[in-house]
């Protein structure tokens, strides 16, 4: 690694954490021509690129990190998080959440748990259920078993209905997990009201967990949404209102449920009534 490719690449960390994304970007840009290897500025330039959603540019990017010399535990966690990440967003979710599931077993941290639980949320959702027919092929992953012979498709539905229903039970177990090791973690204790509120359609058990998660971070935004949800529920359309307005000044990320567009869209649609 070059010497000016260290130095512009701690000075574009410098401009990103000042918000400065476009001298940022530039400086990130020059130091990796320059041979920047060096993960800290490496997964800064990542993450700008994810909130950019130019993720096959971030994916190329979190290839090349891997081989940094100073990629600690903790760097190569988040690189799998980011990687995993863009891998849902790319249309291969279910490939983002295994990898993803393979890099917390062998370390978790509450990083992880937030991005799986989210993820698996994602995938579970009941319209991405697989369903069978006769040109589906079906191969077993670790711990399965085939049936010998070619499968009919009555077999091949029963068996990825029982692949799915083992998904569904290791999300529970992750998402239990995830708030037993941290029980103020916004993120873990919204991940579960998701679980239960559009993957399981628990409407009401969901309810406490986003108000827990409301409790711990007021202006989380998909707490919010999912919150003004059961406002209108209610009648209270003035209360929904309120709720979306806070969501709208949140922090928002591209795993986040609810994104800026549909909050405004939703905004109008509440004020017309």
């Amino acid at each position: 690694m070059g010497f000016m490719a260290n130095i512009k690449g701690n000075m574009a960390l410098k401009a990103h954490n000042k918000g400065d994304l476009a001298k940022a970007r530039e400086l990130y840009e020059e130091a990796i021509a320059g041979g920047l290897l060096s993960a800290r500025p490496m997964l800064g330039y990542a993450i700008l690129l994810i909130r950019a959603g130019e993720y096959e540019k971030a994916m190329e990017l979190l290839k090349k990190t891997q081989k940094a010399p100073d990629l600690t535990p903790e760097r190569r966690s988040q690189l799998f998080v980011d990687y995993a990440a863009c891998l849902a967003k790319t249309g291969e979710l279910r490939k983002g959440v295994k990898l993803l599931a393979r890099q917390h077993d062998r370390q978790p941290t509450g990083l992880t748990y937030e991005t799986l639980g989210y993820l698996y949320v994602e995938y579970l959702l009941p319209e991405n259920k697989p369903v069978a027919d006769e040109y589906t092929e079906i191969t077993a992953e670790e711990g399965e078993e085939l049936p010998e012979g070619e499968m009919t498709v009555e077999q091949k539905q029963a068996f990825l209905d029982a692949r799915w229903q083992a998904e569904i039970a290791q999300a529970k177990a992750l998402l239990d997990a995830s708030v037993d090791y941290d029980d103020e973690s916004a993120v873990s204790l919204d991940n579960m009201g998701q679980f239960l509120y559009r993957v399981l359609g628990d409407v009401e058990g969901a309810k406490v967990w986003f108000e827990k998660a409301h409790a711990e971070k007021p202006e989380q935004v998909d707490s919010l949404w999912f919150l003004s949800r059961y406002d209108l529920a209610a009648g209270d359309t003035a209360a929904a209102i309120e709720k979306l307005e806070t969501a709208l000044q949140g922090r928002m990320s591209p795993l986040n449920f609810a994104n800026r567009e549909m909050i405004e869209a939703e905004l109008a649609r509440l004020r017309g009534i």
